[in-house]
């Protein structure tokens, strides 16, 4: 059967535990990879792949890319800025993070929590835009892997 609410689907840990690398979108940390991280085992499956785990924040400038990841944010305890996010991930999860080039401030304290960080362009303005972010997120992930 289909994966209720209290577990993971067929496959799932399975596929996370077969990964090269993991990389988390600039997605709501609290409504979106939040409720998945929440799945029991999920998180501990990340956390024990033994790949690198990548993010890429979904805060430029202090606010959203998009939606309304400040609000739900702000309801959990976490400043809406792209070093407060990683640090709400933590480096027990996240190995590396991006952060786009107006939050080039934001490396030195990512780095002091532990999690490699670079800023690149994290605007997915077109495709080209989108394909280099995904490049960017793979070379971070194997700086972290060496």
């Amino acid at each position: 059967g289909r994966g209720g609410a209290g577990q993971a689907g067929p496959g799932v840990l399975e596929a996370i535990g077969a990964a090269d690398v993991i990389v988390f979108p600039p997605s709501n940390p609290v409504v979106s990879v939040g409720t998945i991280l929440a799945v029991p085992g999920i998180r501990e499956a990340i956390a024990e792949a033994g790949v690198p785990v990548v993010g890429l924040s979904p805060i430029v400038g202090d606010a959203p890319v998009r939606g309304m990841a400040d609000k739900v944010l702000a309801a959990v305890g976490v400043e809406s800025t792209a070093s407060a996010v990683a640090r709400h991930y933590g480096s027990g999860l996240l190995d590396g993070w991006l952060v786009d080039t107006v939050d080039a401030g934001a490396v030195d304290e990512v780095e002091a929590a532990g999690i490699r960080c670079r800023a690149v362009p994290l605007m997915m303005t077109d495709v080209d835009a989108t394909a280099e972010m995904a490049r960017q997120a793979l070379a971070l992930a194997e700086e972290v892997r060496a």
